[in-house]
């Protein structure tokens, strides 16, 4: 049993891996991720851009589609990726899905995740429109939608669970945000059961991102601070706090899946911290903790199961409470908005630069 076996089995989080290339769905290598215990997989503007500019495996793929719309191409082949995707992990799913029916776990797993253009962040029925065609496009029951957790887009998380498709609900920064996504949730499956679908096959995570925070708040806090790189983890132990009031371990969820918290920008940007600062203090159950592939790596060579910050009721409390001490010349409402606006703004940039790449290749393929 690998260490991200264990960390499911023994643990109950679903490790993922926050990237997709087409060389590895042509090459095994995320076959080989998922057989050593990859449960999932997230995607984003950046990560395509990256795949796009760093291999020529979507050359002929771009040549065969002959359009000249770099939007409609990149959707393509986005799309053929992540279907890829979906069929490699839908054992996973499967399986994920008769624990569900046994009452083992109170979520399914299995999932690849495509998001929504980041130009519709505060447009709340384009998001609704774009969200359809992609999960029309795609077709498949272990696609995930990708929603920004934006004041504009709550409605939207709502309407699309409602439809009957599965939502992650991405760029979280506060807790306040996060109370309103989980409101949007419930709303969303209310709305699904009214509708006539089965809201046991309904599934979704809350993408709350991690290590930006510490990012953002260590250059304000004085230099021998006892929370320098500590305010981040703290935010979640609070946000896991608020998962475990409004979902309590035991109980059901009238007939249909939790929205389970999900661990995002989990690499370490500060170099002085350790590698796996917000892995191995953030193992809880029924969350999932998407890594880039070498943070996964990392994890899979040494992981520690014996440093969460989350798993102990004492120690979550303790980590939680830390927020309160952060001097008055800190304002976290004030860093976790401009982390939003910011974030939104990163994922439309790295948006732009994926159109111009296919421009340039749609030019050079012909």
């Amino acid at each position: 049993m690998t260490r991200l076996d264990a960390l499911y089995l023994d643990h109950g989080q679903s490790p993922w891996v926050d990237n997709i290339r087409r060389d590895w769905l042509e090459d095994g290598t995320l076959s080989e991720l998922v057989a050593r215990g990859v449960r999932g997989v997230t995607s984003n503007p950046s990560i395509f851009a990256k795949a796009l500019t760093a291999t020529n495996a979507y050359d002929e793929a771009i040549r065969s589609l002959g359009s000249t719309d770099p939007e409609h191409v990149f959707e393509t082949l986005a799309a053929k990726d992540v279907q890829d995707a979906c069929d490699v992990l839908a054992p996973v799913y499967e399986a994920s899905k008769r624990e569900l029916q046994a009452g083992v776990r109170r979520h399914t797993d299995g999932f690849v995740s495509l998001e929504v253009s980041p130009r519709l962040a505060f447009e709340t029925q384009a998001t609704i429109d774009a969200a359809k065609r992609l999960s029309g496009l795609v077709d498949r029951p272990n696609l995930m939608i990708k929603i920004p957790a934006t004041k504009e887009c709550l409605e939207a998380v709502s309407a699309v669970l409602g439809l009957g498709i599965n939502v992650n609900v991405t760029l979280i920064f506060s807790i306040e945000r996060y109370g309103e996504v989980i409101d949007a949730f419930v709303e969303g499956v209310a709305r699904a059961r009214r509708a006539g679908f089965e809201v046991e096959n309904i599934a979704s995570v809350a993408s709350f991102f991690v290590s930006r925070v510490d990012v953002a708040v260590d250059p304000q806090l004085p230099k021998d601070s006892e929370l320098l790189g500590k305010v981040a983890n703290a935010q979640v132990a609070a946000a896991y706090e608020l998962y475990l009031e409004r979902f309590p371990s035991g109980e059901s969820f009238s007939g249909a899946q939790v929205q389970r918290p999900l661990w995002a920008s989990t690499s370490t940007k500060n170099p002085a911290y350790d590698n796996l600062l917000y892995v191995n203090d953030l193992i809880a159950n029924e969350t999932v903790n998407t890594m880039p592939d070498p943070t996964l790596e990392t994890f899979y060579e040494s992981g520690s199961f014996t440093r969460s910050l989350l798993e102990d009721a004492s120690a979550r409390s303790a980590t939680s409470s830390l927020l309160k001490k952060l001097p008055s010349s800190v304002s976290l409402d004030d860093v976790t908005k401009k982390l939003e606006i910011d974030g939104v703004n990163s994922f439309i940039s790295s948006y732009e630069e994926i159109l111009k790449t296919v421009s340039e290749k749609i030019a050079t393929t012909k």
